[in-house]
């Protein structure tokens, strides 16, 4: 059955409230450990990023655009969010995030869901993949037990942690080494434990029982999680702080947009279901706007928790709802638990993440290709990494456009066509221009104009059958082409023009200079008029 946004819920029933309720229970579990997780890597409590989990998980079930997104605080988010925190701080983030929900929202009003589609793969794949090279070496510190404090830049962070090597926790490598292997094992042994809490608790339960007090807990480092519901607060801001603030929510706003809308592809592909891209990117600015007066982070539709969600069994968005009160139901009655969770614990999970985001094997074949496209995936992903997210993704769109103007501007050319047609004794020249003809491809006329004609034709012929497009460049050129082999003496038609060319050419300057009726719809018809004309003038 091929479902709809519009019947998301689906016929509800008994039946398929349980599946709802198993796959929203294990997609809930799933999403535990990495919502505490992101958090922590973004610089922020991790009580809120389990916040984060539960209102965006509700309102993007509820208001979104695909049956069974499950959204929450994502791995893609945490460089731009521990910029914004470590440069503002948490109060700031808080207004961000409301400002890229607004923005989010408006992208839905304006219907820009489709545009996404034209996101260059090489821009994608190399801001993905820098994403990932980030969170992996902001985990090394929490894995080695290593204190230093943390720098804007990646290149900074590098040169502070190397200083501060000597000081590694045997203890804290240990509790990460555990983690690592857990990860690795678990799945080949014949049991159906949930990977990444299993991959929690273990190491958990190893340090506090084995070395208790000798590494870093969340408890040690942020306090004990509160329990019980999360509270309503309004975030203070003035207008400095929200103009100064407007960069880095594009940047939270493009990249939710980006991945929900990548989330749910994912989702229509698993499940034959087909999301509504512009109801999807409401629904996670709704999630976004509300979410903050919680105490949430920035949230997106989350691809791994979105696949578990459907492999799970799930038959509707109530599946999402049930994930987050599972989340909820944590917070009320397992946060004091979480406070014995070392941070080295979470490491391995942070790292496991920026593996399986990291695009490799595209990143690879792509620099295979030895092409300009890997130009652009190489700067994107460096600039990602040490410079800026947003200047990544704005040079590496430039880039991919010039890339492609290039591309297409070598596959217009001109061609010399008189000898194919019986011509009168080289009075009359056909020129085939293959080809769109657009400013990066007006030398294309060029080598008409510097072409020998030895024989002098009275007469020209263009050939315009494999020419799909003209712009505004290339009309002035035709122009003063032309008006170039006018003054020579000469006469110029043209011939074959698709419709999208003869409508930009129709009521130009260059249907005034040639006449409408030098216009042809065949070859051989203006060479049988051209004959004509050159009789007459005989």
């Amino acid at each position: 059955m091929r479902w709809t946004a519009d019947d998301r819920f689906g016929r509800i029933n008994r039946e398929t409230i349980k599946k709802d309720a198993v796959a929203g229970v294990t997609v809930g579990v799933v999403a535990i450990p990495l919502a505490l997780a992101f958090a922590i890597a973004s610089g922020v409590p991790p009580i809120f990023g389990l916040y984060t989990a539960v209102f965006a998980g509700i309102l993007v079930s509820l208001f979104g655009g695909s049956r069974f997104q499950i959204a929450g605080p994502t791995g893609a988010f945490i460089p731009v969010v521990s910029a914004i925190v470590l440069a503002h701080g948490y109060e700031a983030l808080l207004v961000t995030t409301i400002l890229a929900g607004i923005m989010l929202m408006l992208m839905s009003v304006f219907r820009l869901g489709q545009l996404i589609r034209f996101m260059p793969t090489s821009v994608t794949i190399g801001f993905t993949a820098g994403i990932a090279v980030v969170i992996f070496f902001d985990q090394i510190d929490e894995a080695f037990g290593i204190a230093y404090e943390k720098q804007p830049h990646f290149h900074q962070n590098v040169v502070s942690l190397i200083a501060q090597l000597e000081t590694v926790n045997g203890y804290a490598l240990a509790t990460a080494a555990i983690g690592f292997l857990t990860l690795f094992i678990l799945p080949r042994l014949p049991l159906r434990l949930p990977l990444l809490l299993t991959a929690l608790i273990v190491p958990t339960l190893c340090s506090t029982y084995l070395f208790p007090g000798q590494v870093a807990t969340i408890g040690s480092s942020y306090g004990n999680l509160p329990t019980g519901f999360p509270q309503f607060r309004l975030p203070t801001a003035d207008w400095a702080m929200i103009t100064s603030l407007i960069k880095p929510a594009f940047a939270i706003a493009f990249l939710g947009a980006i991945e929900s809308l990548l989330s749910g592809t994912v989702a229509d592909g698993m499940s034959g279901s087909r999301m509504k891209p512009d109801r999807e990117l409401f629904g996670q600015g709704l999630a976004n706007v509300v979410a903050p007066f919680f105490g949430g982070m920035p949230s997106t539709g989350a691809i791994a928790r979105t696949a578990t969600n459907i492999q799970a069994g799930a038959l509707s968005p109530l599946s999402g709802v049930i994930h987050s009160l599972t989340v909820l139901a944590a917070v009320l009655f397992l946060s004091p638990l979480a406070s014995y969770i070392p941070l080295a614990a979470m490491a391995p999970l942070l790292m496991r993440v920026a593996w399986n985001m990291s695009e490799r094997h595209h990143v690879w074949r792509i620099f295979k290709t030895r092409s300009l496209e890997a130009v652009v995936l190489a700067s994107t992903l460096a600039l990602t990494v040490f410079y800026d997210l947003t200047i990544a993704v704005e040079i590496g769109i430039v880039l991919s456009v010039f890339v492609f103007t290039k591309q297409m501007a070598k596959e217009t050319r001109v061609r010399q066509l008189t000898s194919r047609y019986d011509v009168r004794d080289g009075r009359i020249a056909v020129f085939a221009i293959e080809g769109p003809l657009f400013f990066a491809a007006v030398e294309a006329f060029e080598q008409v104009l510097k072409h020998d004609l030895h024989q002098k034709p009275q007469l020209t012929i263009l050939n315009l059958h494999r020419c799909p497009v003209i712009d505004l460049t290339a009309l002035e050129q035709l122009e003063r082409l032309v008006k170039d082999l006018q003054k020579d003496g000469q006469t110029v038609m043209l011939s074959s023009l698709s419709t999208t060319v003869a409508d930009r050419i129709r009521n130009t300057e260059v249907e005034r200079l040639i006449g409408p009726a030098a216009i042809h719809e065949t070859t051989q018809h203006a060479i049988e008029v051209a004959e004509g004309l050159l009789l007459k003038r005989a």
